[in-house]
């Protein structure tokens, strides 16, 4: 559920003053992550590691109290819940936007995210799920990527990762991934806090 509440109430009230009318309120940080137990994950168990990748990226997030608040239309928002945007390739070789609501259930968030991409492929249609705060991913696959900043246009304020394809390094392996968000959700700080609790999750991830 989506509610509007006073940035005032909350500790995002400076954050809030200061940068929400900012013309480029956007921050990006790029972190290399070890995702070397992921992988293997992955093959023993036969699951998508994109799909794994996203679900580490819901767990985290939703240990951070701030990823349930979205800055748009200069107000400030509360969710009760979370969903990671997936983009598909669909069927007519474009490109369409799939939201899979995120659950501690990793096994129930496979079925989901597996039935919901599919049927944004099949359909060629975006799979929207308005009642949750949204956390947007994006793979580049095509290429090993050092760092990328996303486009910023006021309209997605949402915070967004992206990598690209995973490096082998003798016997691990590596993948450096960029994290956007606006300065008023949240600052360095909280943003640090999810990514030292990405790697954390990326490193116990059990399909049991």
């Amino acid at each position: 559920m989506k509610q509007e509440i006073d940035p005032k109430e909350t500790s995002r009230a400076q954050a809030f003053e200061l940068w929400m009318k900012s013309p480029m309120p956007m921050v990006t940080l790029v972190k290399t992550f070890d995702v070397t137990h992921l992988r293997r994950v992955s093959q023993r168990q036969g699951l998508k590691f994109n799909m794994l990748l996203c679900w580490c990226i819901g767990k985290a997030a939703s240990q951070v109290p701030e990823f349930y608040l979205l800055p748009k239309d200069g107000k400030l928002f509360r969710f009760d819940r979370l969903g990671i945007n997936v983009i598909v390739d669909n069927v007519q070789g474009g490109i369409s936007n799939c939201d899979v609501p995120y659950c501690d259930n990793l096994q129930q968030f496979g079925l989901d995210y597996d039935k919901l991409t599919k049927e944004s492929a099949t359909s060629c249609r975006d799979v929207n799920d308005d009642d949750a705060m949204i956390v947007g991913t994006s793979a580049v696959v095509g290429t090993e990527l050092d760092c990328i900043v996303n486009q910023y246009t006021g309209i997605y304020n949402n915070p967004f990762l992206v990598w690209g394809r995973f490096k082998r390094r003798w016997f691990r392996i590596t993948l450096t991934i960029s994290l956007q968000f606006h300065h008023v959700q949240f600052d360095g700080q909280q943003a640090a806090l999810f990514l030292e609790r990405l790697q954390q999750t990326l490193n116990t991830i059990s399909p049991k």
